[in-house]
C-alpha cells in the first residue's frame, strides 16, 4: 500500500466526527516530499466544521509550502470518497490540473487528476 494512503488512514484515527460519524483523513505531499496530515473536525454548527484536506493544506501553507505533489484521502469506511468541491477549489489554488488525488477503497486506490474532478476552476487570473 502507498505510504501516503497509510498516512491518510492514520489521520482518520484522529478525526472528531460525533455528529455524522463519518471519519476522514488526508495526507498531503509537498513538492519536497514532506507529508502533512489532517482529519475532519466537526462542530455542532456544521458550517464551522473543518475538512481533513483543508486541515492538511492549512498546516502545509502555514509552514511555507506552496507547491504540492499529491494528496491521499481515506475514510473509516474505505469507500473511495473524493474531496468535496470546496476542498478541490482550495487545492487548485496551489496545484495544476495534473495534481494527483488518491482515494482509498480498502484493497484498491483510485487515482484522479484534480482537473478532472473540478474543471474550469476559479483561478487567480479570473480575479484580475
Amino acid at each position: 500500500m502507498d505510504s501516503l494512503i497509510e498516512a491518510a488512514r492514520e489521520a482518520v484515527e484522529a478525526s472528531y466526527a460525533p455528529y455524522s460519524e463519518y471519519y476522514v483523513g488526508a495526507a498531503l505531499e509537498t513538492a519536497d516530499g514532506t507529508v502533512y496530515t489532517g482529519c475532519n473536525v466537526e462542530n455542532a454548527n456544521y458550517s464551522n466544521s473543518l475538512h481533513a484536506e483543508e486541515v492538511a493544506l492549512g498546516s502545509a501553507v502555514r509552514d511555507g509550502h506552496r507547491e504540492f505533489a499529491r494528496i491521499a484521502v481515506s475514510t473509516a469506511a474505505r469507500d473511495g470518497q473524493t474531496p468535496c468541491g470546496m476542498c478541490r477549489q482550495s487545492l487548485t489554488e496551489f496545484s495544476d490540473d495534473d495534481f494527483a488525488v488518491l482515494c482509498d477503497e480498502g484493497d484498491d486506490v483510485t487515482e484522479y487528476r484534480l482537473g478532472d474532478l473540478l474543471p474550469a476552476t476559479i483561478e487567480r487570473e479570473d480575479l484580475e
